[in-house]
């Protein structure tokens, strides 16, 4: 009888241990990514949702953030799991540029993968009269949320071009959701976003008003390009945003998926593997992921590889 008792005593045993096994909590992805108005965030929501509906054990959620310097900070300090952030301001993070605005290096961010690129997007109301960067000088214009990559991006193109925040009438740090506000209400003369194409703040401003894309001229492209080689030439293409009917020469930044350190090779591995092989939904989140390419995952880091990244690429040769 003893036995017996003994008997059901560990079946039980079993049972509640394999039960607390089967309901263990999962383990929660903090996705930082930036305002509502670029692409960060629906991607961002779109790779939150590849992560719950494709793998065991996680619930991820995407973070409204200001972007890429304080999405550094958090992800370097474990307050955020995952980023995406500007390649420019994921150097400056990691070795501690005080032209970034970090005070000392970052050592815990690994990359995860080169996602797509963003585009420097300035855009001014056609009846303000501006249509080149000089033009900017007395207007009000607003170089994004205070310590994001737009607004350290903002800061090099107007240095290039010898020009400082001093020459405008007025300079306003928002968000790309709240620069379109502005603009729409003509309270702000021009915008700088860098961000996927199309931006929705830009559509939004379109529906309003008729826009111009300020061009970033060649000799200040060229002088960045020298200066901080992650810039690149690019163009907004003809037709882009409403009554845009020409292409705009611009600059170009590549963006980077991240990941602390401390995160362990397993969720890392599983989650590349999962973003990459659900690309769509993340087209469907916005027209940006489509320049998600996994031949270009591990082109021009500014930091180490995350060694779980690292397995998923070996594993699909594009290292070898």
């Amino acid at each position: 009888m003893k036995r017996f008792k003994s008997g059901v005593g560990i079946a039980l045993a079993c049972v509640l241990v394999l039960s607390t096994a089967a309901w263990a909590a999962p383990k929660f992805i903090a996705i930082a990514t930036g305002g509502t108005g670029g692409a960060y965030f629906p991607i961002g929501a779109g790779l939150a949702d590849i992560i719950n509906k494709h793998l065991t054990g996680y619930n991820a959620t995407a973070e409204v953030t200001g972007a890429s310097k304080i999405n550094c900070i958090n992800v370097n300090d474990g307050k955020s799991d995952l980023a995406l952030v500007l390649g420019d301001t994921l150097a400056y993070a990691y070795k501690g540029d005080k032209l970034g605005g970090f005070a000392k290096p970052l050592a815990n961010l690994r990359a995860i993968a080169n996602i797509y690129g963003n585009t420097i997007q300035i855009v001014a109301r056609k009846e303000s009269g501006i249509r080149t960067l000089s033009d900017l000088k007395g207007k009000k214009v607003s170089v994004g949320a205070p310590g994001s990559g737009t607004e350290i991006n903002a800061r090099q193109i107007f240095a290039a071009a010898g020009m400082t925040y001093k020459d405008f009438g007025r300079t306003d740090y928002l968000s790309f959701s709240e620069s379109a506000d502005q603009m729409k209400n003509r309270a702000i003369d021009v915008t700088l976003m860098s961000s996927g194409m199309p931006n929705p703040g830009i559509m939004d401003i379109s529906t309003s008003q008729e826009i111009v894309i300020v061009p970033i001229p060649a000799e200040v492209v060229r002088k960045l390009n020298k200066e901080h080689p992650f810039f690149v030439a690019t163009v907004v293409p003809k037709g882009m945003y409403k009554g845009q009917d020409t292409e705009v020469r611009t600059l170009g930044v590549p963006n980077f998926l991240i990941a602390s350190a401390t995160m362990d090779e397993k969720t890392a591995y599983d989650i590349t593997k999962a973003m990459f092989g659900n690309l769509p939904r993340l087209v469907q989140a916005h027209a940006a992921a489509k320049g998600i390419q996994l031949e270009n995952a591990t082109n021009g880091l500014p930091v180490p590889l995350h060694p779980g990244a690292e397995k998923f690429y070996r594993e699909k040769k594009v290292l070898k």
